[in-house]
């Protein structure tokens, strides 16, 4: 048997090539089709079966494009209910997955488990390799089981809009714990995603675990009471990205193939864009410091990091253009290859640092981002100041700055005219990395008193200043 592991850290997100005899089955692929087909050539391997365990609301699905490509089966969850089914589910080439189905690829044998909860339709694939062992080896449990906590239940009520489903998600969840229990301890368990992602709130790093750990370690397998398992399951998850919504959407109907890397433009282009419409989103690829130090204002500051489509996702919108700035065609083709990963497919174009040489020229000088420590904005604060706290609802609850406006900062394109324009606006965050890219937002969308607190909370702790806790 062969097993390969393909893990995108921009997503935190894990798909798998299972091969045996010459055949291949793929499960849970990305958008980046062509790693799938490159790694099955590289072991000899015909690629017989694509199936996911989910529609997903993180990432578009590769899925389909991959077994069109190769002509292979597409397996598809059919569980679930109506309401829950793939729009392409009658077409050519698709088969629909129930519980106590089976894909083989050779001498491998995945048994289909219906594991709802994180979805109503998900699926956990129970592996076994039959040329060694007619007993189960481990399970590929998507979004069901992580290391160390389980898929979140409240995704298709706080993130899709669809009312009434997170406890009723939370209760089915629960179930599926209590039904996974039955299989043996010494499965070895594959999660779909790792530590960063937003499907779950407490998401481990290690690749692989096994059931029997995940009963000693993991919260979830704790809790014997439905209800305080509904409880416990829907506190404190993070803000979900606003792409989520229509990521679910997408999947469900066909995310189709990825768009050409963008080209180069002349900064001319660029400038004409910015200055002539409004609701263009310029993405700053720089790191906050270079961004700190010179921007164009209208600019959003999204580094291209680990992190950089946690908040592309979150602040970005997908009906609109995506332009880039960046330093390299390698860096702009990193981001737009990394934006088409979450659906953020239509980027026009990309300019280098010659975009500010030229709004130099046209404008003076370039905006510079206002800054202050932590100390000497305590010994000059004033009690008309705003201090916009950026940080997680969780991490406000537990402890913030007495008197201070809480906005996440996924939320701040919808909720920043909560706060008054004419005021002064002091932004943090935990550390200092979400809230520069705050004050960037705030100043395109108008705001221009706005300063960056560079220590954030932590070192507003450090000075052991008082502190507050609650929503």
């Amino acid at each position: 048997m062969i097993l390969k592991r393909f893990y995108e850290d921009k997503i935190a997100q894990a798909s798998f090539l299972l091969g045996s005899s010459g055949e291949a089955v793929i499960i849970d692929p990305n958008r980046n089709i062509q790693l799938y087909r490159d790694a099955a050539a590289e072991e000899g391997l015909r690629i017989c079966a694509v199936t996911e365990t989910h529609i997903h609301a993180d990432f578009v699905s590769g899925s389909r494009e991959l077994a069109r490509c190769t002509g292979a089966a597409l397996c598809v969850s059919a569980e679930g209910g109506p309401d829950w089914q793939y729009a392409f589910a009658n077409a050519p080439g698709v088969r629909l997955l129930h519980h106590g189905d089976s894909i083989r690829a050779g001498k491998i044998r995945l048994d289909v488990l219906h594991t709802p909860g994180h979805t109503p339709e998900h699926l956990t694939f129970l592996l076994t390799d039959e040329a060694t062992s007619a007993k189960p080896l481990g399970a590929f449990t998507g979004d069901f089981i992580f290391a160390g906590d389980v898929g979140r239940p409240d995704l298709l009520e706080r993130a899709a809009g669809v009312a009434g489903t997170m406890e009723a998600g939370a209760r089915q969840l629960f179930t599926s714990i209590q039904n996974f229990k039955s299989q043996p301890d010494r499965l070895l368990l594959w999660p779909g995603h790792g530590a960063g992602s937003a499907c779950g709130k407490k998401l481990g790093g290690i690749p692989v675990t096994t059931l029997g750990y995940e009963k000693l370690a993991n919260w979830a397998f704790q809790v014997e009471d439905q209800r305080a398992f509904v409880e416990a399951v829907l506190q404190d998850q993070p803000d979900p990205p606003r792409y989520f919504a229509e990521m679910k959407r997408i999947n469900r109907q066909d995310p189709g193939a990825s768009r050409p890397l963008p080209p180069q433009i002349d900064p001319e282009a660029l400038a004409s864009v910015l200055a002539s419409d409004g609701e263009a989103q310029v993405v700053d690829l720089r790191s906050i410091a270079e961004f700190a130090a010179g921007f164009i204002p209208g600019t959003v500051c999204i580094p291209l990091d680990k992190s950089f489509l946690n908040w592309a996702g979150a602040l970005l919108c997908p009906e609109r253009k995506t332009y880039l700035i960046g330093f390299s065609q390698r860096a702009a083709d990193e981001a737009a290859s990394a934006l088409s990963l979450i659906g953020l497919d239509d980027v026009p174009g990309w300019s280098d640092a010659r975009i500010f040489d030229l709004w130099r020229k046209k404008h003076g000088a370039l905006a510079v981002m206002g800054q202050l420590s932590i100390l000497q904005w305590s010994q000059q604060r004033r009690g008309q100041q705003v201090v916009l706290d950026v940080r997680g609802n969780s991490e406000f609850r537990y402890a913030h700055i007495p008197g201070a406006r809480h906005i996440p900062l996924g939320q701040l394109p919808e909720r920043a005219r909560e706060l008054p324009a004419d005021s002064e606006i002091f932004v943090h965050c935990q550390g200092g990395v979400r809230s520069p890219i705050a004050l960037s937002v705030l100043v395109k969308m108008g705001f221009r008193n706005v300063t960056n607190l560079s220590g954030g909370f932590e070192d507003y702790q450090r000075q052991n200043l008082p502190v507050e806790a609650g929503l």
